[in-house]
């Protein structure tokens, strides 16, 4: 049987289309003042859960790159960052930038009932998980036995669905809090979830730079 790498996936910190309900996908915000804080707090778990390097990826949006980058500032364990499109959010097309309550009901049922249901000008979750299916296969050609992987709701429930071999649409019985943290177990021959949502280090103490 081939070796496993874990896969620690984080989901980016807060931004304020995530304080208010709005609909992010593409567009490209930063994180708010929470958000790095969340960032740092996931910086410092991680550091202290690796037990040796790892590889850290991310999505090229501002608000990944931001967690991302504050991660390997905290932890000395950062060996490498390679940025990976595939790990992008979920493409909302006309939708971005809406409030959660501006898409009327019955888009909502009938986003949920079909996984190859596209917003107007953007993608579908079944092409969600086709472009994460590729990304985690590119994960194991990296050498790492860890790799980070910094990303969004979409792509990152797409990664567990993958791991546990259901039906895509189980994504919307799921919950992913900003600044959480998502584990895998990954061979070329399987893939396990090991971990889901944990937000247990967003209760640390906060962060408090000395110099």
């Amino acid at each position: 049987m081939s070796e496993s790498i874990d896969v620690i996936l984080v989901r980016h910190g807060r931004t304020a289309f995530n304080a208010t309900g709005r609909i992010q996908g593409r567009i490209d915000n930063p994180l708010d003042d929470l958000g790095l804080e969340q960032a740092n707090r996931v910086g410092r778990r991680l550091a202290r859960d690796l037990a040796g390097h790892a590889i850290l990826v991310h999505s090229p949006l501002l608000r990944a790159r931001q967690t991302a980058d504050i991660i390997a500032a905290t932890s000395e364990k950062v060996s490498e960052i390679v940025i990976d499109p595939d790990w992008i959010e979920l493409d909302y097309g006309t939708f971005d930038g809406l409030h959660q309550s501006e898409v009327d009901a019955k888009t909502w049922r009938n986003w949920r009932a079909d996984p190859t249901f596209r917003p107007p000008g953007g993608e579908s979750l079944v092409e969600v998980e086709d472009r994460v299916r590729l990304a985690l296969d590119r994960l194991l050609g990296l050498g790492a036995r860890s790799v980070i992987v910094v990303s969004h709701v979409s792509p990152i429930k797409a990664a567990v669905t993958l791991a546990l071999g259901v039906n895509t649409e189980v994504v919307w019985r799921t919950r992913l809090d900003t600044a959480s943290i998502c584990r895998l177990s990954l061979s070329s021959e399987s893939r396990s979830l090991t971990g889901f949502n944990e937000t247990g280090h967003l209760d640390d103490p906060p962060y408090v730079s000395h110099g």
